[in-house]
């Protein structure tokens, strides 16, 4: 690669080498840096065009967006005028002042004006407490409607709160999907991340069911979904509750609620999604965007009303864990669908026709494409980071706590051009010291514990800053080893990482027992996913193993015991001797059940994010594995013993 590309590619952030999940460098195809380049609207085709780009990066002029922290000075070019976000003025030399209060700011230097965002120098130290880590459409109860709802959520805190003293409940993410059918099942993948799924709100609680006559109440019941079923039935559960939501906006006489310009656009795609289809990008010319579109008002009220339901459901269900050491904790994917409510409403900050994924490794040697559209990191900082905020403030709005999903994200991601395959991307760098300040001022004002989801390969720099911001890392048992030396047995929980969120699985592993009994061999093997079955069994049994002597040379599980429910309650126990700060337990580890809620590299071939509990949330409450488990964690004189008794 010429040196002059190279120079244009780091100018922008876009890297023309990395290194692999075995730490080899691996060189980028120029062509793939140049198609990089052009999404970015960097023309570098020919070397004319490259010089000519090279020379513009050194244009002098003041960045679109200054970030600093609280108690740091910041030199500028000119003077200028520096505007809070009430309106106060305070002129400006040649430096923005140290004692600048956190929040957001904008500086006028002649006809220039630039975002200066002040960000708080860290978090606060995060409580050492300990939880759950919910699928809340996995967690039905006799009054739901075939799928863990809002009022589930607030019952469980409120009884495990009270019967537990827990601190944190962390929900899988309540994003909004596309409303049309199929409903895309996935909360990983969806349509806006700034609104809530409607999937999630109890019917019977909502104001116009409350105040309704017995005949609209009837039939509303009548429209209700058998909540025992083997399979939740998204497409179905989806139908009843929109034609329950209807009757009961019409009943209270249609209300047209005031919208802010973010609420308006969503409800306006959904309204155009009812008539034209889920995919934009196919709708007419007029429609494509905002600014030029609209929709039907009685339908784009109708959407709104309902997002408005979804907050007061929300707000009812983060009211139930006041008093907890955290509360409640949201999940933000990493993306969203291209074409859903966000990237229609932001196509202008993202980069459409663009995806995001991974570079090959051992377990996808082809690479991954996820499918969503990244954020452009040029358009994100001309805008003053205003949409990445403006997303957090919404998911914040109701979180006590949030998790990020791939938080190596805030530092790069992996952009796989339109109609090339996986292995032919490059990483895209971006701000990480601007993403990481939005995300502490918004985290700082909402009072919320942040978890970054750190798992697998990932550059030491990402864990180590989000330790220093005292933001959470993530930390799972199956992956507890030495990562300077690969293939050594389990670490001892003395060994685990403080500064994280503590959990024996994830969404996208093995349960307690499916790990024990070699589920995800199993499962995997009937659908054809193994080269060599026989080894899997194998490696299989030698973790199994691995797992046992570590338990008993902790003392935590007799030399003879290999019964599994005694192994799953040493595995919490074992957990609960680590010092990380935030331990998270699953109910599908508690009541045993075999089935991990996601198995990667499928799509309908498994039966992800169908698959609820076997056990209602009555059942649970009544179920004594919940409290040998919890005393199990608590005795161990962990952070989770620290929690205190409501």
């Amino acid at each position: 690669m010429d040196t002059a590309l190279e120079q244009l590619a780091e100018a922008h952030g876009v890297a023309t080498w990395y290194r692999d999940a075995r730490r080899r460098r691996v060189d980028v195809d120029p062509d793939v840096v140049r198609r990089v380049l052009g999404l970015l609207g960097v023309s570098a085709d020919t070397p004319a065009q490259v010089q000519d780009a090279v020379a513009a990066t050194r244009q002098p002029g003041l960045p679109a967006t200054l970030v600093l922290r609280q108690g740091r000075s910041l030199s500028i070019r000119a003077p200028g005028v520096l505007t809070d976000e009430y309106g106060a003025d305070m002129p400006v030399q040649d430096v923005l002042p140290a004692d600048l209060a956190p929040g957001w700011y904008s500086l006028t230097s002649g006809e220039r004006h630039t975002t200066v965002l002040v960000a708080p120098p860290t978090l606060p130290e995060p409580p050492h407490t300990w939880g759950w880590m919910l699928q809340l459409y996995a967690l039905r109860s006799a009054q739901s409607w075939g799928v863990g709802d809002l009022a589930d959520l607030r019952e469980f805190i409120a009884w495990t709160a009270t019967a537990h003293g827990s601190g944190a409940v962390l929900v899988n993410p309540l994003h909004a999907v596309t409303p049309t059918l199929p409903v895309q099942p996935s909360p990983y993948s969806p349509s806006s991340r700034r609104f809530v799924n409607p999937l999630y709100l109890r019917i019977a609680d909502i104001g116009g069911y409350r105040r309704g006559d017995p005949a609209l109440r009837a039939e509303v019941d009548a429209l209700r979904v058998d909540p025992g079923g083997e399979r939740i039935d998204h497409d179905a559960i989806w139908k009843a509750k929109q034609a329950a939501l209807e009757l009961l906006w019409q009943a209270e006489r249609a209300p047209r609620p005031v919208m802010s310009d973010q609420l308006g656009d969503f409800a306006t795609f959904y309204a155009l999604a009812e008539r034209h289809g889920p995919r934009w990008s196919r709708w007419p010319s007029e429609l494509k965007r905002p600014a030029t579109a609209s929709a039907d008002p009685r339908r784009v009220a109708f959407h709104a009303w309902v997002q408005q339901q979804c907050d007061e459901q929300l707000t009812a269900a983060q009211d139930a864990a006041r008093g907890m050491a955290i509360g409640v904790v949201h999940d933000l994917a990493v993306g969203v669908d291209p074409e859903g409510a966000d990237a229609w409403a932001l196509q202008d900050v993202l980069a459409i026709g663009t995806t995001v994924g991974a570079p090959p490794d051992t377990f996808n040697q082809q690479g991954q494409d996820w499918g969503l559209p990244p954020w452009r990191p040029d358009r994100l900082a001309a805008t003053g980071y205003a949409a990445y905020r403006d997303m957090l403030r919404a998911v914040l709005a109701h979180a006590d706590g949030l998790r990020i999903d791939h938080i190596a994200g805030l530092w790069r991601l992996w952009w796989v051009p339109p109609g090339a395959s996986p292995d032919q991307g490059t990483y895209v760098n971006y701000d990480a010291e601007a993403m990481l300040a939005v995300l502490a001022l918004e985290a700082q004002r909402a009072g919320a514990v942040v978890i970054g989801e750190d798992l697998g390969t990932v550059e030491p720099e990402v864990t180590e800053t989000l330790a220093d911001q005292r933001m959470l890392g993530s930390a799972v048992l199956w992956f507890a080893r030495d990562e300077q030396a690969p293939g050594t047995p389990l670490l001892a929980p003395q060994r685990w990482a403080q500064c994280a969120a503590a959990s024996i699985s994830t969404h996208d592993l093995p349960t307690a027992l499916g790990f024990l009994r070699g589920e995800h061999v199993r499962a995997r093997a009937a659908l054809g996913l193994l080269n060599d079955e026989a080894a899997e069994w194998t490696q299989a049994a030698v973790e199994r193993a691995e797992l046992v002597e570590l338990l008993r040379t902790e003392g935590l599980l007799r030399a003879d015991g290999e019964d599994d429910d005694e192994i799953v309650v040493a595995m919490h126990a074992l957990l609960g001797r680590t010092p990380c700060q935030l331990l998270l337990v699953s109910p599908y580890d508690v009541v045993g059940e075999l089935r991990q809620p996601n198995l990667p590299g499928t799509v309908d071939e498994y039966p992800n994010w169908r698959l609820p509990l076997p056990v209602t949330l009555e059942q649970l409450q009544r179920d004594p594995r919940v409290g040998r488990v919890v005393a199990a964690l608590r005795s161990a004189g962990s952070a989770a013993s620290l929690s205190v008794e409501p």
